[in-house]
């Protein structure tokens, strides 16, 4: 079969099964396939693939049909202009997650000798993108799923940090109070989604994305409500926890942190109140 084809064919199916941006994803995993770049696809559309990359395509198309999220297929997903690994044990890294980081970058701007601890880090991807822009700070991630930990640790060795983030795996901050540790940042995008929302969440969410990274309880606010109480003994005076927070939370958020000092919410591209940062009361 002819790239071209293979490509048109690919469109069809996946617009069939009802995925989005069909041509965008059928395009993604043909370079995935074929080991190459978007250029190669359109310089040599009459070139005929060969039999192991036809077979890789289609199982590859078969897979995004029936809902698996592209970046699990082809093991990927770019962050903060980072290339990390992603696996189902890990959220896949979204853009609005970049806003925790420049929240963190413009708090930390006159800042030195930072600590920083990324609580609920799954692919690494805050801890990462962190130690890269703050080459002081001292890093630390935390997870439960020793799954997630496997893949922060690899992401942070393929991009030469893993003597600069030390990785741990424990129940929120629980272990690092236990043992009297103190951090200028809390950092994280914790599970905010309510299980009475779980309507309202994309399927291929729901169904592939690690439930525990995403579902927070009854409101959505369980996890939040822990974090900032154990982020308030766990911060070193004046600092600062910076999370992610979910459409619709800003007013309880302003409740739950009435006694913080200089609260503040980032918006998304989209006007939503994205990230919520406060200072330690």
């Amino acid at each position: 079969m002819r790239l071209r084809e293979a490509l048109n064919s690919a469109v069809q199916q996946l617009t069939a099964a009802g995925v989005g941006s069909s041509h965008r994803n059928a395009e993604l995993l043909l370079r995935f396939a074929l080991s190459c770049d978007r250029a190669h696809l359109y310089a040599h559309p009459e070139r005929e693939l060969t039999e192991g990359e036809t077979e890789r395509y289609r199982a590859a198309i078969v897979e995004r049909a029936r809902g698996v999220p592209a970046q699990y297929i082809i093991g990927h997903q770019e962050f903060w202009g980072l290339d990390l690994i992603v696996s189902p044990a890990v959220l896949i890294p979204r853009p609005e997650t970049e806003h925790v980081i420049e929240a963190v970058l413009e708090l930390a701007r006159d800042m030195s000798r930072l600590r920083i601890v990324d609580v609920g880090t799954g692919s690494g991807c805050i801890a990462i993108a962190l130690a890269t822009e703050l080459p002081n700070a001292s890093l630390h991630a935390v997870d439960v799923s020793p799954d997630a930990l496997e893949v922060a640790r690899a992401n942070a060795a393929r991009h030469q940090l893993s003597d600069r983030i030390l990785f741990r795996q424990g129940d929120l901050l629980e272990g690092l109070l236990k043992q009297g540790e103190r951090f200028d940042f809390v950092v994280s995008n914790p599970p905010y989604v309510g299980e009475s929302e779980e309507d309202q969440v994309q399927l291929e969410v729901c169904k592939f994305e690690p439930r525990i990274a995403v579902f927070a309880g009854p409101t959505g606010l369980e996890v939040i409500k822990r974090l900032i109480e154990e982020g308030r003994r766990c911060l070193s005076p004046q600092g600062w926890l910076v999370m992610e927070i979910g459409h619709g939370q800003e007013a309880a958020l302003k409740d739950l942190l009435r006694d913080w000092r200089s609260v503040r919410f980032t918006p998304d591209l989209q006007g939503i109140p994205r990230v919520v940062a406060a200072q330690r009361p």
